[in-house]
């Protein structure tokens, strides 16, 4: 498959410049980096449409994927986004203001806390899910089923060969 985008451009002139040097690799981090910029653009853009940023919709569907009652620990927050505990609580601060979330000791440890879906936060969530996951069909609508079931493996292997 020959392409003449700016990634191809972009190595062409490495090709000339250096010959020496096999900068086929390009190819695909090149592509996957400028990739990855418009589809988090295309992801937002779902977000915002919601009230939400990409922090506070990742905290409350993590809470959502948690099931009934929908509530976790911040520390278990923060580990199933891959944020720091510091970022976390400005993001569940954010969303305890905007009435989404609540904060409340924990059951089990007097000194622990929970945090917690509220029926807004449920409601508005379910709703956001249902556009991001429209929103991320049609993002992979050019390619076949069958090329995003290869590419899923692809990315699978190639992430679990660098301990992600």
């Amino acid at each position: 498959m020959t392409t003449d985008d700016h990634v191809a451009r972009i190595q062409q002139a490495w090709q000339r410049e250096r010959p020496d040097l096999d900068v086929s690799p390009q190819g695909i981090f090149g592509r996957l980096h400028r990739l990855a910029a418009v589809l988090r653009e295309e992801l937002v853009a779902v977000y915002a449409e919601h009230g939400l940023g990409e922090g506070e919709f990742d905290v409350l569907a993590t809470l959502r994927r948690a099931g009934a009652p929908f509530e976790r620990a911040p520390g278990e927050l923060a580990e199933h986004t891959m944020v720091t505990t510091g970022a976390m609580t400005k993001r569940v601060d954010r969303l305890v203001e905007a009435g989404l979330v609540t904060r409340r000791r924990s059951d089990v440890d007097g000194r622990g806390r929970v945090v917690a879906l509220t029926p807004q936060g449920l409601e508005l969530i379910d709703r956001a899910m249902t556009a991001h996951m429209a929103n991320e069909h049609r993002l992979l609508a050019p390619l076949t089923a069958h090329e995003q079931q290869q590419l899923e493996e692809l990315l699978t292997r190639w992430i679990a060969a660098h301990g992600g």
